[in-house]
């Protein structure tokens, strides 16, 4: 969705993954990272990893010194985080213009990974591993 905010125009993207969710915010800007108000490295504990996931779609096009990324991040963990934030800003480019979406579909950024934890059942230790057994 694109929205304006003092005048600058921003394009929204939502996020998800595992239990992660990041809401990002692209603007016209020279390139930071900005999550929950802390800069996107310190956020992310330097990782090269987690730094180079959040920003791939924009490195896929060509455009990571042209818009700032702004993320309110939640939920999960930092892996879950930086893919959620990944999926978010590659959702907000296919705002910025339709003609993104090849190349981010062909790389995979918008597809939402759906696996999740699974859940705990009754008379087990967790979601599959069972007491152990004694025959006698």
């Amino acid at each position: 969705m694109q929205a304006t905010d003092q005048g600058r125009v921003m394009y929204m993207g939502t996020g998800r993954r595992k239990s992660a969710v990041a809401r990002v915010r692209l603007v016209p800007g020279n390139g930071q990272l900005i999550i929950n108000g802390k800069p996107g490295d310190l956020y992310l504990q330097f990782n090269p990893e987690y730094l180079s996931v959040a920003k791939a779609p924009l490195e896929t096009l060509g455009l990571e010194s042209d818009y700032d990324i702004l993320v309110n991040a939640h939920g999960g963990g930092l892996t879950g985080q930086a893919d959620a934030v990944r999926l978010g800003v590659a959702r907000a480019l296919c705002q910025l213009d339709p003609d993104n979406r090849k190349p981010l579909k062909t790389e995979g950024y918008l597809t939402r990974d759906p696996r999740a934890k699974e859940r705990k059942k009754y008379g087990l230790r967790k979601a599959r591993k069972a007491p152990q057994f004694s025959k006698r």
